[in-house]
């Protein structure tokens, strides 16, 4: 029989606590998976939302707690029922339930964990869908309570799912409220406490001063348990919004080793393997997202170890989480979908990573770019790692084509020549506009200058190499055999006629290179030059 909501209200106005508890029970119980809500009965359940928030500022026993809270959570799915909720009391008396309210001084009484765990899950519902929620949750400061808790986790009283929730509910205050990110990151000394916060959830012992492994050796090659992972991912989460800002080229000597201790559990977050594929590729995604944050002095961290039996070791340097990197950023390119979310994070990372480190950038373009043998397909055309990236080079998506002609422009240490030598003048041209390098030279970067070394079989069909398309062509009759030089005039002019056509219809607009080595329109460099000539001689008529 379905439930009258009048008569819950009904029942919860009377003030009785048993009675109220039954009615609320029994409304959970019906409602507990309802998710969507339509506009009969809106007024009603504002009205209850109210008087549950009211009921809850009474001594209640923690069964009566429990059943309103999970009133307000059941009621909090619905938008248009937020407002009871993201008042100033009840915000208050939620964080209350929740022991994360924020009160100078005083020590509040710990509730009982069942409740904590469902206050929390009310402020996130709340938190995620109302604004002005967030500004009250902000200004009542409750991502300190959240901190203080957060310290204390090494004591085993909190279950996982407090822990859980406490960090879900900062991820949502540091990815929603711009002032709370920097609260935490520079007040509250966020980095380091969740960097802390991250080895103790994992488990982890320092081997040296930047390497880690799981405190007890007989689990270094079993799965990541699944309730240390889910939290572990929630820090990692934080940690990329607060660091989401830093500055990445200068950094005092205090920061850069704060940030190396983090790269040192990233990388060690890297070299993990969670329970079950799906999990373990989400785990690494959100440890690649904030290695992407760290300033690029310290991402030296990865390559920190020592080579070992087993290890990938390239130039005496251990080369196992670079390796590690490509192969996950070669598993986004062949899914090809939401690429600028899920693939551009690890490609900018590998790019500055080669950019900063002569090691790194060797090893990558071995794998990359190794020495071209195959000079008669196109550079787009096949399934290696320099194909894929190449495709990448025209895609649709700004964002993509970017990072991916950024990446192996770095790899050929910003060298126009080479650079297209790899990837072809037309797959380049996007990259050599934007950079003013449409007419060769190099790029600002600072690299050794060793030299590229050809494959013979390069050697030997270079002369035929179309340069645009970067492959050798089959040789095309020529059109214009067998016409009189009369008939190539005329040809000529038809051309000209079409091009001007085009041009006056605005189907196309001549370019040419300007003085930057960027791209303008044929007719403002004409305008220029006429007007740099007319300045001239000007000038000299003055003299």
């Amino acid at each position: 029989m379905k439930m009258d909501l009048s008569a819950v209200i009904e029942t919860v106005e009377a003030g009785y606590q048993d009675a109220a508890m039954m009615a609320l029970q029994a409304f959970n119980k019906e409602k507990c998976q309802c998710f969507t809500f339509d506009g009969d009965g809106r007024v009603e359940r504002q009205r209850l939302g109210k008087l549950v928030i009211q009921f809850l500022e009474r001594d209640l026993q923690p069964p009566c707690q429990l059943a309103c809270l999970e009133t307000i959570r059941i009621l909090s799915r619905d938008k248009n029922c937020l407002e009871p909720f993201a008042t100033q009391q009840a915000i208050q008396t939620l964080g209350r339930h929740a022991g994360i309210e924020h009160s100078e001084g005083v020590t509040s009484e710990i509730p009982d964990l069942e409740v904590i765990v469902e206050a929390l899950k009310c402020l996130c519902n709340i938190v995620f869908n109302s604004p002005s929620a967030q500004e009250v949750g902000a200004e009542q400061r409750l991502i300190v309570g959240l901190t203080e808790r957060l310290k204390l986790y090494n004591d085993r009283h909190w279950s996982h799912e407090v822990r859980f929730f406490d960090l879900r509910l900062t991820f949502l205050f540091t990815a929603l409220r711009v002032d709370v990110r920097g609260q935490l990151a520079h007040e509250l000394r966020g980095v380091s406490l969740l960097s802390d916060a991250l080895e103790s959830t994992l488990g982890l012992r320092w081997l040296d001063t930047f390497e880690v492994a799981r405190a007890d050796k007989g689990d270094e090659d079993l799965p990541l348990p699944r309730q240390e992972t889910e939290r572990s991912m929630e820090i990692l989460k934080i940690l990329f919004n607060i660091t989401f800002d830093t500055n990445r080229r200068d950094v005092d000597e205090e920061e850069a080793a704060l940030y190396r201790h983090l790269g040192a559990i990233l990388r060690f977050c890297l070299m993990s393997k969670a329970d079950g594929e799906d999990r373990t590729e989400e785990f690494h995604s959100h440890t690649v997202n904030l290695l992407g944050n760290l300033p690029l002095m310290c991402l030296d961290v990865l390559l920190t170890p020592k080579v070992q039996q087993g290890s990938i070791e390239y130039m005496g340097v251990n080369m196992d989480a670079v390796s590690m990197l490509l192969d996950f950023m070669d598993r986004r390119l062949d899914r090809e979908h939401k690429l600028k979310e899920t693939l551009t994070p690890s490609l900018n990372l590998l790019t500055e990573s080669a950019r900063v480190h002569r090691e790194t950038r060797k090893f990558l373009r071995m794998k990359i770019l190794p020495p071209l043998r195959d000079v008669k397909n196109r550079p787009e055309v096949g399934s290696s790692l320099r194909n894929k990236l190449v495709r990448l080079m025209t895609h649709i998506d700004t964002d993509v084509k970017h990072c991916a002609a950024e990446l192996l422009f770095v790899l050929c240490k910003e060298s126009v020549s080479r650079f297209v030598k790899y990837t072809g003048y037309g797959n380049a041209a996007g990259l050599l506009a934007a950079r003013g390098l449409m007419c060769g030279g190099r790029g600002k970067g600072r690299y050794s200058e060793d030299e590229d070394t050809d494959t013979e079989e390069y050697k030997e069909a270079k002369p035929n190499i179309n340069p645009v398309t970067g492959r050798v062509e089959d040789k095309l009759p020529n059109p214009m055999e067998g016409m009189t030089e009369e008939q190539k005039e005329n040809e000529a002019m038809k051309l000209v006629n079409m091009f001007d056509k085009m041009s006056r219809d605005q189907v196309i607009q001549p370019m040419t290179v300007g003085p930057d080595g960027k791209l303008a329109s044929l007719e403002s460099a004409m305008q220029g030059l006429s007007e740099q000539r007319s300045s001239s001689g000007s000038d000299s008529d003055a003299e």
